[in-house]
C-alpha cells in the first residue's frame, strides 16, 4: 500500500511540475517552481527506495544525509521563488550569495556523517542521534524557510487588494501548510521516538504543492476553462512528453514484462541476463523508432514544409502558403501565423506596387503640367498672327482652289488651338472654388452640356440616381469637366445606338459614380496607361490623349480615385470614388 501511495505521489508532483513549468516556461517563476517540486520529487524517490525495499542496500545512513540536502535545497527554491513572484525579476545575487553561504560548509558536513551520531533500521523500527551540528542545520534550514515566508507575506501586503494578492495569499497558505505536515512528520514526532509517520511525510506535502499549483495557475487548475484552453492550444511538449510516457508504458508491457519472465523462468543466472539483455536491447528499437517517427510527424515535417515556404517567399513568391494540416500546438499557430503573414505582404506589395504607379503618373502629371502651360502659351501667339492672316486673305477674291486650301490651314489652326487649350487646362493652377452640392446636381448637367453634342443626342442614356446620396464639397466646374470628358469619351466608343449608364451611389464614407458603355472597351494592355498624358486609343486627329489625364488630375486634388475595368470586350466601366467629408480648399 505504501508503494501505490509514494508512485501516486511521484506521479502527481512531477504531473504538476511539467504542467506549471510547460505553461510558461521561460517566467522565472515557473522555473523555480518547477526547481521546488523536483526536490520534492527526489524526496519521494528517496522515500519510496528506503521505505519499500530495505534489502536493496540503500543505507539508512544516505537516507538521512539525501532528507538533509533535498530539505535545504527546497527551501533555496522557495526564497528564489519568493524573490521572483509576481514580477518575473531576477534574482538578487549577492542577498543570495549571503543567505545560501552556509550550505558551502554544512552540506559537504552532511555527506561527511558529521550531523548524525548513529542511525540504525532493522526489523522495520528506525532509531537516530543527532549530532548537535544537527540541530544547527535545522535552525539554518527554518531560518531559510522562514525568510523566503517573510518575502511572499511583505508582497501579500502590498498585492492584498489584486488577484496577484490571493494568489500570493494562497501560496503563502499552501507553504505554511506544507512546512507544518513536514515538520511534524520528519521534527516533531521523531524526536519524541516515534518514526510512524516518517514514511509518509512524502506523501503529506500534496495537499500544500496542490494549493501551490492551484495558486500559481491564477487558479484555473482543473478548471473547466483550463481544460477547455488546453485541449484549444495543445503544446508540443505535452504532446512529446505524453508520446514517450504512452511508447514507455506500452513498450514495458508488451515487451519487457515477457521478456523478463522467459529469461529468468529458470533462475538468474548468467544465461538469463544474457537472454536478458540481448532481447531488451532488441525490443528497445521498436519503440525508439516509434518515438522518432511522432518526433519527425510533429517537429521535422511541419517545420521542412515551413522552412521551405519562407524560402519561397524570401525569393519573391509572395503569397506562399504552408499546407498543412491544422493543429492546436504552437507549430499549427506557427503555421497559420506564417500563412497570414504572407498572404499579408502580397497584399501589401500589390497595394505598394499601385501606390507606386499612381505617385509615377502624379509625378508625370505634375512635369507635363508645368511645361504644358509655358508651351501653349509660346504657341498660341503666333498662332493667332496666323489665323488673322488667313482671315484676312479670305476676306480678298480668291480662286476656288486657293480657297479650300486655306480653309484647310484654317482647319489644322482650329485643331492646333483645341490641343493647346486642352494643354493649358491641363497645366492651370487656378484656386479651388469648392461648395457643398449634390453629385447628382453635377451629372445632371453635365448630361445637358453634352446633349448640345449631335452625335450624343443618338445614344440611349440610362439613368440610375440615389437620391438619397450625401452632398459632396468640391469644386463643380471641375467635376463638370471631368463629366463631360468621360460622357464624350463613351460618345466616341460605342456606335450610333450605343447605350451610356450612369450609376450614383454611396458606401463606406464615399459617394460613387460610375460611367458604363457598351462600346468595344479596352484593351488589357492599355488600362495602366489610359490615364497617362498624350496616350490615346482613338486615331489620328480624334483626340489628344489629354481628356482622361486631366479628369485624373482633378479627383486627385479633391483625395478620391478613378478606376476604370473593360467590361469583357463589351464597353468599359469608370469607376469615381470622392469622399464624403472632403476638406474645403484646395491642395
Amino acid at each position: 500500500m505504501l508503494v501505490i501511495l509514494h508512485l501516486f505521489s511521484l506521479f502527481l508532483l512531477v504531473a504538476l511540475g511539467f504542467y506549471v513549468f510547460v505553461a510558461n516556461p521561460r517566467m522565472r517563476a515557473h522555473q523555480t517552481f518547477a526547481a521546488f517540486i523536483s526536490f520534492l520529487a527526489l524526496w519521494t524517490v528517496k522515500d519510496l527506495i528506503f521505505w519499500n525495499f530495505p534489502d536493496t542496500g540503500f543505507h539508512p545512513g544516505w537516507w538521512a544525509a539525501a532528507s538533509f540536502i533535498i530539505a535545504l535545497l527546497m527551501q533555496f527554491a522557495l526564497v528564489n521563488f519568493a524573490w521572483v513572484f509576481p514580477e518575473n525579476s531576477r534574482t538578487p545575487k549577492r542577498r543570495a550569495a549571503m543567505l545560501f553561504s552556509p550550505a558551502i560548509v554544512l552540506i559537504p558536513a552532511v555527506i561527511f556523517g558529521f550531523l548524525l551520531k548513529r542511525i540504525d533500521y532493522s526489523n522495520g523500527a528506525l532509531s537516530i542521534d543527532f549530532s548537535p551540528l544537527a540541530y544547527l542545520y535545522v535552525a539554518y534550514v527554518y531560518m531559510v524557510f522562514g525568510f523566503g515566508c517573510y518575502l511572499l507575506f511583505n508582497k501579500y501586503l502590498i498585492y492584498r487588494s489584486t488577484q496577484t494578492g490571493q494568489q500570493l495569499g494562497a501560496i503563502l497558505w499552501a507553504v505554511l501548510l506544507t512546512g507544518l505536515l513536514k515538520t511534524l512528520a520528519n521534527i516533531v514526532l521523531p524526536f519524541f521516538g516515534n518514526y510512524e509517520l516518517l514514511p509518509f511525510s512524502a506523501i503529506f506535502v500534496l495537499p500544500g504543492v496542490l494549493i501551490y499549483t492551484y495558486a500559481i495557475s491564477n487558479f484555473k487548475l482543473f478548471s473547466l476553462q483550463t481544460a477547455l484552453d488546453q485541449f484549444r492550444l495543445f503544446p508540443v511538449a505535452y504532446k512529446i512528453a505524453l508520446s514517450i510516457a504512452a511508447v514507455a508504458i506500452v513498450s514495458f508491457v508488451i515487451f519487457q514484462i515477457p521478456i523478463v519472465y522467459w529469461a529468468f523462468q529458470d533462475g538468474m543466472n548468467f544465461e538469463a541476463w544474457r537472454k536478458y539483455l540481448v532481447f531488451s536491447v532488441i525490443s528497445a528499437l521498436v519503440p525508439n523508432l516509434l518515438l522518432v517517427l511522432i518526433v519527425i510527424r510533429i517537429f521535422s515535417r511541419p517545420l521542412q514544409r515551413i522552412t521551405l515556404a519562407s524560402i519561397q517567399v524570401t525569393s519573391g513568391n509572395y503569397g506562399t502558403e504552408v499546407d498543412l494540416r491544422k493543429t492546436n500546438d504552437e507549430i499549427g499557430l506557427l503555421a497559420e501565423s506564417f500563412n497570414e503573414m504572407s498572404r499579408k505582404m502580397a497584399f501589401d506589395i500589390d497595394q505598394l506596387k499601385t501606390l507606386n504607379e499612381q505617385l509615377i503618373r502624379t509625378e508625370k502629371l505634375a512635369a507635363i503640367g508645368t511645361l504644358s502651360a509655358g508651351v501653349a502659351h509660346e504657341v498660341n501667339n503666333p498662332l493667332a498672327s496666323i489665323s488673322s492672316l488667313i482671315q484676312m486673305m479670305q476676306s480678298r477674291e480668291l480662286d476656288f482652289d486657293t480657297r479650300e486650301k486655306l480653309k484647310l490651314i484654317s482647319e489644322q489652326i482650329s485643331r492646333i488651338t483645341r490641343v493647346t487649350k486642352d494643354l493649358m487646362d491641363f497645366g492651370r493652377s487656378r484656386p479651388s472654388a469648392r461648395s457643398r452640392i449634390s453629385i447628382n446636381k453635377i451629372v445632371n448637367a453635365s448630361l445637358r452640356l453634352a446633349k448640345f453634342d449631335s452625335s450624343f443626342k443618338k445614344l440611349k442614356i440610362v439613368k440610375i440616381l440615389d437620391e438619397g446620396i450625401p452632398d459632396v464639397v468640391v469644386d463643380s466646374d471641375q467635376f463638370q469637366q471631368l463629366f463631360l470628358n468621360l460622357f464624350l469619351n463613351a460618345r466616341d466608343a460605342v456606335s450610333a445606338d450605343g447605350v451610356l449608364t450612369i450609376k450614383t451611389y454611396s458606401g463606406g464614407g464615399e459617394i460613387f459614380i460610375e460611367v458604363s458603355d457598351d462600346g468595344s472597351g479596352i484593351p488589357k494592355a492599355d488600362l495602366k496607361k489610359i490615364f497617362d498624358p498624350f496616350f490615346t486609343t482613338k486615331r489620328t486627329g480624334e483626340g489628344t490623349g489629354l481628356g482622361l489625364a486631366v479628369c485624373y488630375g482633378i479627383i486627385a486634388a479633391h483625395d478620391g480615385r478613378i478606376e476604370v475595368r473593360s467590361n469583357n470586350s463589351h464597353g468599359s466601366t469608370f469607376l469615381v470614388a470622392v469622399p464624403c467629408d472632403a476638406k474645403k480648399g484646395g491642395k
